[in-house]
């Protein structure tokens, strides 16, 4: 299996499909990855967004043998493996978006134990998935997915906002949160304006064109500044880019709260 261009992220995967179709037997439909390896702008510092597709819901004694499972990932000496972050959904479930957002048991980034959480029951999610995911195992997402449309993204991201804005207030801003605030409003308003899910990387180009000068500067330091993204969780944020960042998303969240979505990028340029 050859999914990734990273050799040891692949035997890592290897791992994770094989055991979770052992533990699931028959009830295992498929397994996939979303997210950054699906939309094109995974790198070396990616997390590993996947997918694991049942028939039924999970039984008991499937879940603990999942947890001993994931247990075991986490510790092989290869950093991809601490950076696997998924969820494991029915097929019914699965099939169209859950407007509702019921808790999937999901596996966070860095984490060992899998938990009951909404963090991959998203129109987003299934929009990577069904228009580019990553076959790891079982049938093409097409097949599993109904079509994401434009208004179901767009609902989801203005259902969101005021949380998103109320996180970019939290005293503490790492330099890891920094420039991932910068590039997932971009990504947001890319979206609204595309009807699509782009990579940050694409949504923050996209943004220098479109939103002016005002705030290029701050969207291309966000944009070169990827390496070592988890060495920076606990390290504060430059002091400078800290009330810009707030500042752009005030400005991000009034453009999307628009009655219409955001201009179009020739007139939100001239309108930064």
């Amino acid at each position: 299996m050859h999914p990734t261009p990273f050799l040891d992220l692949n035997g890592v995967l290897d791992e994770l499909v094989k055991g979770a179709g052992t533990i699931l037997g028959p009830n295992f439909v498929g397994a996939y990855l979303q997210g950054s390896f699906a939309v094109g702008d995974a790198d070396a510092h990616s997390d590993v967004d996947f997918i694991v597709v049942t028939d039924d819901e999970v039984t008991a004694e499937q879940e603990a043998a999942l947890q001993e499972l994931h247990r075991r990932l986490f510790a092989i000496d290869v950093p991809w493996a601490q950076h696997l972050e998924g969820s494991y959904i029915t097929r019914e479930r699965l099939r169209r978006v859950d407007p509702a957002r019921e808790p999937l048991l999901y596996l966070d980034n860095g984490a060992t134990q899998l938990i009951r959480d909404a963090h991959c029951n998203t129109a987003v999610v299934r929009w990577s998935l069904r228009e580019h995911g990553v076959v790891l195992a079982g049938p093409e997402p097409k097949a599993l997915v109904e079509p994401v449309h434009a208004a179901q993204l767009r609902a989801e991201i203005l259902a969101g906002l005021d949380e998103w804005t109320e996180w970019t207030r939290a005293p503490a801003m790492s330099r890891w949160k920094q420039p991932y605030v910068v590039l997932s409003f971009c990504r947001m308003l890319h979206t609204l304006e595309t009807g699509r899910v782009g990579s940050k990387r694409e949504a923050g180009a996209w943004a220098v064109r479109a939103l002016g000068d005002e705030w290029s500067d701050l969207i291309r330091r966000a944009l070169g500044d990827r390496p070592d993204p988890w060495g920076r969780v606990h390290e504060p944020a430059d002091r400078a880019d800290v009330e810009p960042t707030r500042a752009f998303a005030d400005y991000a969240a009034a453009l999307m709260s628009l009655p219409q979505p955001p201009p179009s990028a020739a007139h939100a340029a001239g309108s930064a």
